[in-house]
């Protein structure tokens, strides 16, 4: 056909198997005997998709679909099988180079799930044994060890392990630079009665858009410090308050009460002082803790069998501490890569992730509109003006240098705010600050933006809800993240 003035209309170019051929992803087959791992690393910005063929496989206690793809980006993972099973992997032709995988070979004797697993039986036995007593409550336990010794694995192992027996257990994050179903710089807590999505840590954070994962409603409360030093009273009564709504959690709902809990914490370090310990310590009071668990080394378990020895829980019972090893398999994740994890989490609760997509509400806020509360930083000390700090202090006595810094003070909306996030609290703006303090959270916005001569702020909120409202909570955790906003 021709049309005139323009010659002959070239045919339609088709596609070609060829053509096809070089767009389809590089796949391989990976073929794992039982006891076996595929242990991989994908950096920002690669992906691997990985598929079950044939047999079992399961990662961090969930089990894998057959012939259902799992896209991995941004993680240090692993993938283990019990009974043998074979993996297709495939990445884009441009992540074909970046993500590094090997396959480990352990036996029965020489890899220690075998013994997480016959923790997981005997936490079972004691759910059991709960179940058949009424009013008596399951293993409450706690997950401590050095930095990298897998801690998180393990937690979410034995929550993969027990939704998969029927259970809904009740899973508590302590580590402040981590959050669990919430952003980094929150302690929360959460119910965990079905499955948790295997391309992410713990699942995505509660949004508006659709999940094929049940999504999970955490309780959060805002500590807005990287470490629990930074200001030991606060991340005290923070943990505290968690553990109240924990235990009514328990009170309340039989098969959480059964199920019972398991409890993620920061890392100890091996030259880690006595606050560290005196943190743990904390936290197995409050939690009434029965069982901790120590992944990875024999120096903080022998200081937690001396500090728990002879100690009993609330309820009278004798606390356990067993020490377990690390995982092979375990390895370092940089400060680098954390920030890239702490700032993927906080584009993906404004803006979704590649399966949701969502539009974040902008808004120009006045200054004179919104109730800002800064998180302060208060070191442990052991001089008399901190011993004499008062819980309930938030207004600096500006007469003496020498008094303590309150715990939150009220922030004048200032070009430090831009670039943070800021928490919501689920108070009221005319609550007394105590309030405030220890409300829970009930979602996060961004400033984008701050206009000091029109006093002004440009705010990022998942909503179009009135700011003013609510008060907002200002920590130095999770740091700026200057690439959020174009």
């Amino acid at each position: 056909m021709s049309i005139p003035g323009l010659g002959q209309i070239a045919p339609a170019a088709v596609p070609t198997a060829t053509a096809s051929a070089a767009a389809a992803p590089p796949t391989t087959t990976q073929v794992l005997e039982p006891f076996w791992e595929y242990r991989f690393e994908v950096p920002h910005g690669s992906t691997l998709t990985i598929k079950l063929l044939s047999g079992t496989a399961e990662k961090d206690g969930t089990e894998l679909a057959p012939n259902t793809p799992y896209a991995f980006t941004a993680t240090k993972s692993k993938i283990n099988t019990w009974h043998g099973c074979t993996l297709e992997i495939s990445t884009p032709p441009s992540s074909s180079s970046t993500y590094d995988a090997y396959t480990s070979e352990p036996t029965a004797d020489e890899t220690p799930l075998v013994s997480y697993l016959n923790l997981h039986f005997k936490l079972e036995g004691l759910r059991a044994a709960a179940e058949r007593t009424p009013g008596q409550m399951g293993p409450r336990v706690l997950v401590v060890g050095p930095p990298n010794a897998g801690k998180t694995s393990l937690v979410k192992m034995l929550t993969g392990w027990a939704t998969r027996m029927g259970r809904q257990p009740l899973v508590v994050n302590t580590d402040c630079r981590e959050g669990m179903l919430s952003l980094p710089g929150t302690l929360s807590a959460a119910v965990f009665a079905t499955i948790v999505d295997l391309t992410t840590d713990w699942g995505s954070t509660p949004s508006s858009g659709p999940s094929a994962i049940p999504v999970k409603l955490p309780l959060a409360y805002y500590y807005g410090l990287p470490r629990p030093d930074d200001n030991p009273k606060l991340y005290r009564r923070l943990t505290s308050r968690l553990a109240v709504a924990s235990s009514s959690r328990l009170a309340d709902d039989p098969d959480v009460r059964t199920a019972g809990m398991l409890i993620d914490t920061v890392s100890i370090n091996n030259a880690a002082g006595k606050g560290a310990y005196d943190h743990v310590a904390h936290i197995v009071a409050e939690f009434s803790v029965n069982i901790v668990l120590v992944v990875g080394s024999e120096r903080i378990t022998s200081e937690m069998q001396k500090r728990l020895a002879g100690q009993k829980t609330t309820l009278d019972e004798p606390i356990a501490v067993v020490g377990l090893d690390k995982s092979g398999g375990v390895v370092e994740r940089d400060a680098s890569f954390m920030q890239q994890v702490r700032e993927a989490a906080i584009r993906e609760y404004f803006f979704g992730n590649a399966k949701v997509t969502l539009s974040p509400f902008t808004q120009q806020v006045d200054y004179a509109a919104l109730s800002i509360w800064r998180i302060n930083e208060a070191p442990a000390t052991s001089s008399s003006s901190a011993a004499a700090a008062d819980d309930d202090l938030y207004t600096p006595d500006l007469s003496s240098s020498s008094s303590p810094p309150s715990t939150i003070e009220r922030a004048e909306p200032s070009i430090m705010m831009q670039n943070c996030t800021l928490a919501v609290a689920y108070a009221g703006i005319h609550d007394p600050p105590d309030a405030i303090r220890d409300a829970s959270v009930m979602g996060f916005v961004y400033v984008a933006d701050v206009d000091e001569k029109r006093r002004k702020l440009r705010i990022l909120a998942p909503v179009g809800a009135r700011l003013g409202d609510r008060p907002l909570l200002w920590g130095s955790w999770p740091e700026p993240m200057v690439s959020l906003v174009g």
